[in-house]
């Protein structure tokens, strides 16, 4: 009795996101028959280190707070940890000072800022960096006015300059780091390989660089005929230059909104 051979996945979803989070684009990717091709770039860890904290307390002194991602939010929630077994605590408890505003570039992050006691965030619809530079809270600054941005070396580089370029004086905390991790040998392999449709679902130019960077060059070739998904026309443009040629916005950062693209195919 023959064994029947699997039926091919309609289409292999590719995520550049870090080693840990590409289970929300698996899950939805499954829902249209599709398969994940993780190509993650690098891993998250928080950097806990007393230079670190010194500089997340001085952020944290500011009057309006920009978190630029849900990793952000770990990384707060570590080194407050941390702090609190120091032998000279610097971080204030709780994070949240009367009179501060606390701004989030999505939901996502917005809901781990909620989960960790911050009562009141503010997020843009379009969560993105410049949904977030669009927000009403963020256009203008009296003269010294400070912005706290806990984020990360490298990624949304547009937000610091945009601020100071509006009279903030933004005080940066570095509180993780991208560390850099090969890629997946198997899955360079299955992207080599792939006979079905690619989808990329971008929300990461640096990862995006990266991975160009590392792919050997029949997969980085093969990996240029997807379509990509991008989460801002910022990214878009970032695609088209690096040799992408079916390239679309899609309406957001989240894993259903960059994979819209299958719902749309599935019901074509």
């Amino acid at each position: 009795m023959s064994r029947e051979s699997p039926t091919p996945p309609r289409w292999y979803v590719i995520s550049l996101r870090p080693s840990d989070e590409h289970e929300a684009l698996r899950c939805i990717a499954a829902q249209y028959a599709s398969e994940l091709i993780e190509l993650s770039p690098w891993s998250i860890r928080s950097d806990n280190t007393i230079a670190t904290r010194m500089a997340l307390a001085e952020a944290l002194r500011a009057t309006r707070i920009v978190v630029t991602s849900p990793n952000a939010v770990r990384a707060l929630r570590d080194l407050c940890a941390a702090d609190a077994r120091a032998a000279s605590p610097s971080l204030p408890r709780p994070p949240q000072r009367a009179g501060q505003t606390w701004f989030a570039v999505g939901a996502g992050t917005a809901q781990a800022l909620s989960d960790f006691g911050i009562a009141e965030v503010r997020w843009p619809e379009r969560m993105d960096s410049e949904g977030l530079l669009a927000l009403p809270g963020l256009q203008s600054f009296a003269a010294g006015e400070s912005v706290g941005l806990l984020t990360a070396p490298g990624g949304r580089g547009v937000i610091a300059p945009s601020l100071s370029a509006r009279g903030a004086q933004v005080i940066r905390a570095d509180i993780y780091r991208r560390e850099p991790a090969p890629l997946s040998r198997f899955m360079i392999a299955r992207l080599s390989d792939a006979r079905a449709p690619l989808l990329l679902a971008l929300s990461s130019g640096e990862a995006l660089q990266r991975v160009l960077d590392e792919l050997p060059a029949q997969a980085a070739a093969r990996l240029r005929q997807a379509r990509v998904s991008a989460a801002s026309e910022r990214l878009a443009q970032l695609a088209r230059e690096a040799g992408f040629a079916d390239v679309g916005v899609a309406a957001g950062p989240g894993a259903r909104e960059l994979l819209a693209p299958l719902s749309e195919a599935a019901s074509g």
